[in-house]
């Protein structure tokens, strides 16, 4: 019989790539999320029966436990930008992957992934970076063995980050940033389910680094994603206090609506991390190390942004159309 995964967070942005790689090579996968009948596409990934969205509550020992019943591995995935509410840094990002890990390790799995972050540092003036930091020690407290991946930010067909700033760029002249020069290294999520892989079927251990060939400030990326999607837009880099007025405003916003306006566009702990530099730092382990190439991100945003150029699929119509002589 194959071997058993089960994937917290398997339906989401990064969870999907890394089950449909592992049923492609056999394993029957276990997809643990909140809402199983919103993850019912994930089926589509195997054979019938081979992927089979389940309901997880991260927070509660026993849902997590029957998850892990009869599995061979596991993947953490689950991670989250909210600070309050029950599903918060802490609750998500420190005491569930301890959770995750304490009964994997009772439970007798082989092996273990989690899904950290670049900016995980016990010294991070943010708290979503500490809390991400928190998870690591707790997952290697209890399977010293486990696989930690910490990716830069991730980009891909649903990732939100490129999406996003693609989106705001509609709206209007301007496009306005927070944290301009800060660098980044964004990372493929083909990449960062292959590295997960690895950690799954034994063939890595340890702490993993995770960037692309491309390291810039932000605003040069913006730059390259407003040329994909063919719009010029004026990039205005705003201090690192205005950030801080924009999402106080944002916050409050959504406290006075009692949570119908959710503040997904900028916190005062996003703006906390934007002040440092997220890019794989000298000496780590990385993709590499691996055998994995990194992707080169020119190479794939094409092919997924082209919705929010001003003539969507039709641009490339439009722009041979100019080709052709008048007669």
């Amino acid at each position: 019989m194959s071997k058993l995964v089960t994937i917290f967070g398997g339906s989401g942005f990064v969870g999907r790539y890394i089950a449909q790689r592992l049923a492609k090579e056999g394993w029957r996968i276990r997809v643990a999320c909140r809402r199983p009948n919103e993850a019912l596409f994930t089926r589509g990934y195997g054979a019938v029966g081979q992927v089979e969205p389940v309901f997880c509550n991260i927070r509660d020992d026993a849902s997590v436990r029957a998850a892990l019943a009869g599995a061979d591995a596991a993947v953490n995935c689950v991670g989250t930008f909210d600070k309050g509410g029950s599903n918060n840094f802490t609750a998500v990002q420190a005491e569930a992957p301890a959770r995750i890990a304490r009964l994997a390790s009772a439970a007798g799995l082989k092996t273990l992934v989690h899904i950290s972050a670049l900016s995980a540092s016990v010294t991070a003036q943010s708290d979503y970076s500490r809390s991400k930091c928190e998870g690591e020690a707790a997952v290697l407290a209890a399977f010293p063995t486990a696989m930690i991946l910490r990716p830069s930010v991730i980009f891909g067909n649903e990732d939100g980050f490129f999406n996003r700033f693609a989106g705001m760029s509609r709206m209007g002249p301007i496009l306005p940033l927070v944290g301009g020069t800060t660098k980044f290294q964004p990372v493929f999520v083909e990449d960062v389910a292959a590295a997960a892989v690895k950690g799954v079927t034994g063939e890595a251990v340890g702490i993993y680094e995770l960037g692309g060939p491309d390291v810039a400030p932000l605003s040069d990326f913006i730059h390259q994603m407003l040329k994909v999607i063919q719009r010029r837009r004026l990039v205005v880099n705003l201090p690192f206090w205005v950030g801080n007025v924009m999402a106080t405003g944002l916050t409050l916003g959504s406290a006075a609506t009692l949570g119908l306006f959710k503040n997904r566009i900028l916190t005062r702990d996003q703006v906390t991390s934007l002040r440092v530099d997220n890019v794989v730092a000298p000496g780590a382990k990385t993709l590499a190390d691996l055998g994995i190439t990194p992707t080169n991100l020119g190479a794939v945003i094409p092919e997924y942004l082209w919705r929010f150029r001003p003539s969507g699929q039709y641009a490339a119509i439009k722009d041979s159309a100019k080709n052709l002589r008048k007669v």
